[in-house]
């Protein structure tokens, strides 16, 4: 992947920025985090999908693959375009709370503010944004449809329309365009100003050295413009109803499985068409990202199967995916991509092969390492140098809270592995962040949430459980001089960035001060 140098970067998703309008934005806030990484050391920023989020606010059940989440779309650079004035900017209840997104204030806030600024836009003539319309009709013009017909209709999902627009009947798609055209505009000016400022600031995050990981879901949510708009890429029928749907199988941690939801891919399909979708998806990515990180790897080679009507997983069956037939043909079109692999969880031998054959790295995460077998394949004794070490990801708990959860017998596995004695060693996170950073891996990405040391309080995401999720931010001024110099020392010493060194005096300085103590 790209050079193997070693490096080091920071996990922090774009809504946990402090930001004085109830979640983290493309703001100042998000440029002076880029220098802070700078500073530190870094290479990378990690950050997870940017699409639009709606019911459970996940960012990995998104209302389109190909659109960005218009929460992110700075306010203060609307009011510099003279768009919005401070005063409408202020009278909005954004945040009461100055930690936590608080998700129903923002959607009860957020787009009217946007609908001001849209009137006043489209008095203004703007040849970019026509441009932009034109170079993105091929998802744009889908999903703004979309987004209109469903706020039309009270934002039930497709599956709940009318017959002749909810199979996307000719006539009825033009009546609603026209009936629309409004709300269909505001959808395609609110991704107009989302890529305008997302391109502005990773355009800065790169002329200063940092690299964007992203996230791709390998899935996408039913209640989706490509679900919806594109049914014949999907295990569908004629009715546009799925017949299969994701999830995972019973494990020793869910007695029923996982039943996701999602509508699961038409392979065959997909192979016929050349995988042009995956193609302009990957495309897509690839304006947004540097790195693109592949949630789920191993569907690529079996994923499990759901019966769409099924009340649990336990029925599921696994069945065959592309397997490097899809990646073949991304290399063949688009040439060297980075991707990130993630291969967390049981593998089959199909899977380690498949990860061997891409040549992609995969993941390890350290609070998965500590079992009583003392063989685990995330033990970084383990590891050879193409893959990317974790601390933790946004799916577990903070380094803190995952420690003082464990027994005291899985604590004494860690402390012997790590050398660790938690009456006089300090914060465990502390000694977790040394073991990646001093691991054999290329990459080591450790999420903010362990660099501050924090607890559970801090945790993203626990999965399988609605209401709490996806709303940590960081404080005002969490990146502090300390820090800064604490990752960097980090990140030196265990040889992922340049030492910085104090410039030598030179001659004359040294004369001159001298001369002063003379």
């Amino acid at each position: 992947m790209g050079s193997k140098e070693r490096a080091a970067g920071i996990l922090m998703p774009i809504s946990s920025l402090p930001s004085k309008y109830g979640i983290g934005c493309f703001s100042k806030e998000a440029y002076d985090f880029v220098d802070k990484l700078k500073e530190a050391g870094q290479k990378y920023w990690q950050i997870l999908p940017l699409g639009p989020t709606g019911y459970g606010d996940s960012p990995y059940q998104s209302f389109s693959t190909f659109a960005g989440n218009p929460y992110f779309i700075d306010p203060e650079t609307l009011i510099e375009e003279e768009l919005l004035t401070r005063k409408e900017c202020d009278s909005f209840d954004f945040v009461s709370h100055p930690q936590y997104i608080e998700y129903e204030k923002i959607y009860k806030s957020r787009f009217k503010m946007l609908k001001i600024a849209h009137k006043r836009f489209q008095t203004m003539d703007c040849p970019e944004y026509l441009q932009f319309c034109s170079e993105q009709a091929f998802w744009l013009d889908n999903y703004a449809l979309y987004m209109a017909i469903k706020d039309s209709k009270g934002s039930v999902c497709w599956r709940e329309w009318e017959d002749d627009i909810r199979l996307r009947n000719f006539d009825a798609v033009e009546r609603y365009k026209y009936k629309l055209h409004e709300e269909f505009c505001f959808y395609q000016f609110q991704q107009y100003e989302f890529f305008k400022q997302w391109d502005k600031l990773k355009k800065y995050a790169n002329d200063n050295g940092i690299l964007i990981i992203g996230d791709l879901p390998i899935y996408v949510a039913l209640d989706s413009a490509d679900a919806w708009a594109e049914p014949a890429l999907f295990q569908m029928d004629e009715n546009g109803e799925p017949t299969r749907v994701a999830g995972c199988p019973p494990d020793a941690f869910t007695e029923l499985g996982q039943l996701w939801g999602n509508p699961l891919y038409n392979w065959e399909y997909h192979e016929n068409t050349g995988y042009g979708w995956w193609i302009s998806r990957i495309r897509n990515c690839l304006r947004l990202y540097d790195i693109v990180r592949i949630d789920h790897f191993r569907g690529f080679d079996e994923y499990y199967s759901i019966p769409a009507d099924a009340e649990n997983a336990k029925i599921g069956r696994w069945e065959k995916g592309p397997g490097m037939k899809l990646f073949y043909r991304l290399k063949e079109v688009l040439g060297d991509v980075n991707i990130i692999a993630e291969d967390l969880g049981f593998l089959t031998q199909s899977v380690i092969d498949l990860l061997k054959e891409s040549g992609y790295p995969g993941m390890k995460v350290l609070q998965f390492a500590f079992d009583e077998s003392g063989t685990s394949g995330y033990l970084p004794h383990n590891y050879d140098n193409n893959c990317v070490v974790y601390t933790g990801t946004h799916d577990n708990a903070t380094t803190e809270g995952w420690y003082w959860s464990l027994t005291d017998k899985e604590k004494d596995i860690v402390n012997e592995y790590l050398a660790f004695n938690p009456q006089y060693d300090g914060r465990i996170s502390n000694r977790l962040i040394r073991t990646a950073m001093a691991s054999p891996a290329d990459m080591a990405i450790i999420p903010i949430q362990d660099y501050l040391a924090l607890g559970n309080e801090a945790r993203c995401n626990t999965p399988s459980t609605l209401g709490d999720n996806w709303k940590w931010r960081c404080k005002e001024g969490f990146f502090t001089d300390e820090l800064i110099s604490y990752v960097r020392r980090m990140t030196e010493l265990y040889g992922r960035c340049e030492i910085l060194r104090p410039e030598p005096e030179s001659e004359e300085s040294a004369c001159e001060e001298v001369e002063e103590e003379k």
